[in-house]
């Protein structure tokens, strides 16, 4: 998997966000893309972000960086860690999600 952007480590960190959580990548729907975050995505691209919609949330397009496999947006929406390897993710990521998904991360998940 390419993960474009300011990337710094294997696991997909980036100079934005670099916590031990910080491991998933977004292909972001305007672009078909993996970024780390919103951040670099606005910084190595001329075009705007198109947040991904509720009925696109089966698409896999989210990178674990431990694990290496992509999940769908949904099960990254509804889970504390990856189904594949259990890895913590960002609870801080939910911030966000209205970027990314045009949602809040209240509206969509179950925890």
């Amino acid at each position: 998997m390419i993960i474009l952007g300011n990337v710094v480590d294997d696991q997909g960190r980036c100079k934005h966000y670099s916590t031990k959580q910080d491991t998933i990548s977004i292909k972001f729907k305007c672009c078909g893309e993996f970024y780390p975050c919103y951040k670099c995505h606005e910084e190595n691209t001329d075009h705007n972000i198109q947040p991904w919609k509720q009925e696109d949330f089966e698409e896999k397009a989210i990178f674990c960086g431990v694990c290496k496999n992509v999940l769908t947006i949904h099960e990254y929406m509804n889970s504390k860690t990856c189904k594949h390897c259990h890895t913590l993710f960002n609870p801080n990521c939910s911030k966000h999600f209205h970027i990314y998904f045009g949602t809040d991360h209240n509206s969509t998940c179950s925890f």
